[in-house]
């Protein structure tokens, strides 16, 4: 496990936050309140170019650049790991993600990532997000599997990250949840943000990130329901907070309530991907069946 030198990050508030440390372990992966709260106090972190405290406000357009100290970036290496490769061309890559493969290093996953397997095809990769996640445009949760495009080059990886941002890159799931949803179809809004209390964890809470998901009911089982899911944005946990909080959590989703006996992962399957090719501007759609375990428990369930 080698290492590059500290990252640094830039990001601009898109909604008022009561403390600083709370707002910057909600935009840095893998970073607790108290870790960021060390890197303010470490003067890592500022304001608007000002060195700032953890207890500081942040409101809507200030910019908050911080750095990940060494001991936080990892270098990934090559591993020989298998992919489920649905398209792949110079400037990107379209992997149908298995469920229990994290896609990048992160503190307890040093090895056996979708990054590494990246590395392990050869070629070159996009560097825009360092030297742990390179051609990671967008992430998949280590539970869920299917569709990730990730990128080849720089180029590839800004003009995908547009796509993200104005939501012409589409992404739909599959997913089983609790009981059965009454309505045809329906659409689900909530700031989301950590979870007071349990850091892991996210939440709809007041002073969170706009979030919302289309849903649309593809078959009602007699304790269950298989839902179609939309992403009108792209927040972490995004489906899985927002079905929780309609009462409906995934089936098998422990850490949001949908303890299933069983299962040992989150029924939530990315299903198809829609976007622009970078390079000759085509419409391109890729699409991955839900795996075994996906229709095993549905057949069950119904």
């Amino acid at each position: 496990m080698s290492s590059r030198g500290p990252q640094a990050h830039r990001v601009i508030a898109e909604a008022p936050a009561l403390r600083l440390d709370r707002f910057l372990a909600e935009h840095a992966i893998d970073l607790s309140r108290s870790a960021a709260a060390r890197l303010i106090k470490s003067h890592l972190v500022r304001v608007n170019g000002h060195q700032a405290d953890p207890a500081d406000r942040v409101g809507v357009g200030d910019v908050v650049e911080f750095e990940i100290p060494v001991a936080y970036v990892t270098d990934a290496t090559a591993e020989e790991i298998p992919l489920d490769v649905l398209y792949e061309d110079d400037d990107l890559a379209v992997i149908n993600k298995p469920a229990g493969m994290v896609v990048h290093p992160a503190p307890g996953h040093y090895t056996g990532t979708l990054v590494h397997a990246l590395l392990g095809r050869g070629g070159s990769w996009s560097e825009i997000g360092g030297a742990a996640r390179p051609g990671i445009v967008h992430r998949l949760d280590k539970g869920t599997s299917g569709v990730i495009v990730v990128a080849r080059n720089d180029v590839s990886h800004r003009a995908l990250s547009a796509q993200l941002k104005d939501r012409s890159l589409s992404r739909t799931y599959l997913t089983i949840v609790q009981g059965r949803i009454k309505d045809a179809a329906g659409e689900l809004e909530g700031p989301i943000g950590r979870h007071p209390k349990e850091r892991k964890r996210m939440a709809v809470v007041s002073g969170g990130r706009f979030a919302r998901t289309r849903y649309e009911v593809v078959e009602r089982g007699s304790r269950h329901t298989l839902l179609r899911c939309d992403l009108d944005t792209g927040r972490t946990h995004q489906i899985r907070v927002h079905l929780a909080a309609l009462g409906h959590p995934v089936a098998g989703d422990e850490e949001y309530g949908g303890r299933e006996e069983g299962l040992s992962r989150p029924m939530l399957h990315a299903w198809r991907l829609r976007l622009r090719h970078p390079r000759t501007k085509e419409e391109m759609s890729f699409e991955a069946p839900p795996p075994e375990d996906f229709d095993a428990f549905w057949k069950s369930a119904k």
